[in-house]
């Protein structure tokens, strides 16, 4: 049987948190700017060009609570580094951030209200930190979000515009509403706005209890125009990393995470079922019995729809636990 590490153990904890950040550091930091994003197993890079929003975001997010935890000063130059790549080399003159890019080349210019929750997330630990512009971002991506994503008729983000911002697709989705409700509650806890945690709740009661009354508290994934259940939406893709076909047990559990976030704050009745049932489905549903884990995705029969394990679905899990 494998000898695995305490997992509760916080000296374990430390030290899990100083290797991951030591396997980055001889190889990531990008002098030119930015950071590199593709790397082998040992550190290795394998792809220098290639930049995604939503890993070039995560990169300032992650520095800058490395500077906070340690204390290291360089952890907050590289997030300040990170943060003047996602202004130079992402935003465009219309205040929306592209996609994708490789090197001087943009790959893909579709405006997505996924990336732009992560950029606010980003801008909101940056903030915490005083790097200029940081706080000025938080302001931008909300009046940004809600010119062009927010549907007040119906209480949820649209999901992406095409380059000119003149197209919304007709495609309405849950990832991009959870994620602008991490985002919103950490700008919240960061500016003290009230704004940012009426939309969070308001978005969280949406997909956690309106959305799911039909489906025993289940959250799927695919919408409509009108906000009704899209079933057949990439029935063919289930392993989809953006948009897979069936209910998603890491998204329960980063769902049940986010409500108990928003309890903190602002307490109310029906957050701690609804987030320990969200937890409890996803934990029944989606674990592998024979090999462990959370598995990637499940049919509403219940079978496995995707049983591969991703390390973020079981991060999430932690996390909520």
């Amino acid at each position: 049987m494998a000898d695995y590490p305490d997992f509760e153990d916080a000296g374990f904890l430390r030290q899990h948190i100083a290797d991951i950040l030591a396997f980055y550091e001889p190889h990531a930091f990008d002098p030119a700017g930015g950071f590199f994003h593709y790397f082998r197993d040992d550190g290795s890079i394998y792809d220098k060009d290639t930049r995604h929003l939503v890993s070039s975001a995560r990169f300032v997010f992650n520095y800058a609570n490395a500077f906070m935890y340690t204390g290291t000063p360089h952890y907050r130059d590289w997030a300040a580094h990170g943060f003047a790549y996602l202004v130079s080399h992402h935003r465009c003159d219309d205040g929306h951030y592209i996609w994708q890019r490789n090197g001087s080349t943009i790959e893909d210019s579709r405006a997505m209200a996924y990336g732009h929750a992560f950029v606010m997330l980003a801008a909101t630990t940056a903030s915490r930190l005083d790097i200029a512009g940081a706080s000025d971002m938080i302001a931008e991506i909300w009046d940004f979000m809600e010119t062009y994503f927010y549907e007040p008729e119906h209480g949820a983000y649209a999901d992406e515009r095409d380059a000119h911002l003149a197209v919304l697709s007709a495609y309405r989705g849950q990832n991009a509403n959870m994620h602008s409700v991490e985002a919103l509650l950490a700008a919240y806890q960061t500016t003290g706005m009230p704004r940012y945690l009426d939309r969070a709740s308001a978005i969280a009661h949406k997909f956690t209890v309106e959305l799911t009354a039909n489906t025993d508290g289940q959250i799927w994934e695919h919408y409509d125009t009108n906000w009704q259940h899209d079933w057949t939406f990439n029935i063919d893709k289930p392993d989809d990393l953006f948009k897979p076909w069936g209910y998603q047990p890491g998204h329960q559990v980063e769902w049940a995470k986010l409500i108990l976030q928003l309890d903190h704050h602002r307490p109310a009745d029906w957050h701690l079922p609804v987030a320990r049932h969200l937890f409890d489905t996803a934990m029944q549903k989606g674990w592998d019995n024979e090999c462990g884990g959370l598995v990637y995705g499940y049919a509403p029969d219940g079978s496995f729809a995707d049983a591969q394990k991703y390390f973020w679905v079981q991060a999430e899990a932690i996390s909520a636990a």
